[in-house]
């Protein structure tokens, strides 16, 4: 890093770090920012996107921190509420992955931006929504800078009013996500008129979204189908609604080919991709292909890699914990929880190869799939040009309010002819 990028960087920490966040780390060195910052840097460099690493584990957030140094991008480590929420299957949650962020971040010297984002806060009902309003300023007290809500198991006008009801909880500052349509595959594929209907909704409310995720077409976990990605739906999606401004979240992107993940960046307004399970898999030694989707042997079983992760001892206990409970496939994500300490526990040469095969795989990402390299500066140009942690929103208010009045968004949405697909858990 030059004298001149070492000053930028500097004074980024000084205004850039989010009220919360100086709150926290008043003496940390860890440039912290809004998730607003890493989709601004996006858009800038154009046809890029900001890898979302779920940090189900310890070994993931070193690993993908390491590689966005690296990469000189900027990155965003998050955790869903199914991972990291009040039952949580993951060690790493809500409450403490900004403490770990901050930690690896200052240990590992780590001088680009990071956002920190709660992914997946799932609303279902009335009763959600209730304790939302509790838990989710909780959340940015303990040092989350961006959020997703997500009511999208709801109808279309709930989906709505969920969002409305629970912004006040969400800081101006903060990175915003809305959601249309779970993730559930080629089924309830989610069209322009909901999508519209959303963003028109919330703009109405002067509420502006950094991002919109759909159900384009990927599942959460292991991918069985090589359907994946739809690519001409998410940009016909993207081009509807590009008078607001709001940027594409692909969720669901292990099992996709590179091939696929380069045309969602340089086709539509993607600028935030989550990657989760690949990511895990890789951690733990497991056998995946070029695009993290893990192998399974002629049994049906996952193969490890002599040597490459956690020791073949600790994986023979894992597999059989998981016999144990009955999991198999991508429930495997269930050990995360109780084997996080005994994971913590190995040896050092065993845990730095679990980081480093994380941030092999997160660097090929960033570098020749996502085109987020050297985001990192254009990140911390964005935070300096603002002088403040605080980018604004990208758009203004287009929709009359007067038309967006509770009753009228139920009458509005009735006219919806959507198609929500197959009910069932489609939590990541």
């Amino acid at each position: 890093m030059t004298q001149g990028s070492m000053n930028d960087f500097k004074r980024a920490v000084e205004i850039g770090r989010p009220p919360n966040v100086v709150r926290l780390f008043p003496h940390s060195r860890a440039l912290i920012v809004s998730g607003k910052v890493i989709d601004r840097a996006m858009l800038a460099k154009g046809r890029a996107m900001a890898i979302a690493a779920n940090g189900r584990n310890h070994f993931i957030i070193r690993g993908a921190l390491a590689a966005a140094q690296r990469a000189n991008s900027a990155i965003i480590i998050e955790i869903a509420k199914s991972e990291g929420g009040a039952s949580a299957y993951c060690g790493v949650n809500y409450w403490n992955i900004a403490r770990q962020v901050d930690a690896v971040c200052n240990e590992l010297g780590i001088t680009v931006p990071v956002a920190i984002h709660a992914d997946h806060y799932g609303i279902k009902s009335d009763a959600d929504i209730a304790a939302a309003k509790i838990e989710i300023p909780t959340l940015f007290e303990a040092g989350i800078t961006s959020i997703a809500i997500d009511a999208s198991h709801l109808p279309d006008d709930l989906n709505l009013l969920a969002n409305i009801a629970l912004n006040p909880c969400v800081p101006q500052w903060a990175g915003l996500e809305t959601e249309v349509g779970e993730i559930k595959g080629s089924q309830g594929l989610s069209t322009v008129e909901e999508a519209l209907f959303l963003i028109q909704g919330l703009n109405a409310h002067d509420i502006f979204p950094d991002w919109i995720a759909l159900n384009n077409g990927t599942t959460h976990g292991i991918e069985a189908s090589d359907q994946g990605i739809q690519v001409e739906l998410t940009a016909e999606i993207h081009d509807r609604l590009e008078k607001y401004r709001v940027s594409g979240a692909q969720h669901g992107t292990s099992g996709n080919s590179s091939e696929r993940l380069r045309a969602i960046a340089s086709l539509t307004r993607t600028t935030k991709a989550n990657v989760a399970t690949a990511l895990q898999m890789l951690s733990w030694g497991l056998e995946v292909n070029d695009f993290g989707n893990a192998q399974l042997d002629a049994d049906g079983n996952f193969i490890k890699n002599p040597g490459q992760g956690v020791t073949e001892e600790m994986w023979q206990e894992m597999v059989a914990y998981a016999e144990k409970q009955g999991w198999k496939g991508g429930n495997y994500k269930k050990l995360n929880l109780p084997f996080e300490t005994k994971l913590l526990g190995q040896a050092r040469e065993v845990r730095e190869r679990m980081c480093h095969r994380v941030e092999e795989f997160v660097y090929k990402l960033l570098v020749d799939v996502f085109n987020a390299g050297d985001t990192a500066p254009v990140a911390i140009e964005a935070v300096l040009q603002a002088n403040s942690h605080d980018l604004g929103p990208k758009a203004g208010r287009i929709e009359d309010p007067a038309e967006w009045t509770g009753e009228k968004i139920r009458k509005r949405a009735a006219r919806i002819d959507s198609d929500k697909g197959p009910g069932g858990d489609f939590d990541d």
